[in-house]
């Protein structure tokens, strides 16, 4: 599915090409604000075998900026922030294709290109001994455990740039 470009936002913004994992590419529009995690909710998304979302509940509809018709039937990474480094993604895919639980910490874009921090637990749903899809919900992340991989992210950004 081809996502269309972010409208740019009313606040200053980095203008950044992105190019998907599956190869698609969009323009997104990222600024510095940053929206907390509601207190006291959880965010839950489904999504098919390929990624596409498949169910958000409230909280998500309401922390990712768009509306529940623009997100259901769209890739879940209509959320990737371009400061999100491609490895991470990577373990989240390997380890839940593998039927395995992964948690890990996201920096999340919201339509309007603020942003939001999660920590993210996904696992395969399993029908009959076979992965139909996938959930994740995100809890409310740990300021302190961010700011320790915010320098992870950078070096594995820094290294995808360079190769």
């Amino acid at each position: 599915m081809e996502l269309p470009d972010m409208l740019p936002p009313a606040l200053p913004a980095r203008k950044v090409q992105h190019t998907y994992t599956d190869q698609t590419t969009r323009t997104l529009y990222a600024t510095d604000e940053e929206v907390p995690f509601p207190q006291g909710r959880l965010i839950v998304s489904r999504t098919d075998l390929s990624g596409l979302i498949t169910h958000a509940n409230d909280a998500f509809v309401e922390m990712s900026g768009y509306l529940r018709e623009e997100l259901i039937g769209a890739p879940h990474h209509i959320l990737r922030h371009p400061d999100m480094p491609k490895l991470a993604f990577k373990g989240l895919w390997d380890t839940v294709a593998a039927g395995q639980k992964w948690h890990g910490y996201v920096k999340n874009l919201r339509k309007d290109g603020a942003y939001y921090w999660v920590y993210a637990t996904a696992v395969p749903n399993i029908r009959h001994g076979v992965i139909v899809g996938f959930t994740s919900v995100r809890r409310k992340p740990s300021r302190t455990r961010i700011n320790e991989l915010l320098p992870v992210y950078q070096q594995w950004l820094a290294e995808e740039a360079a190769s």
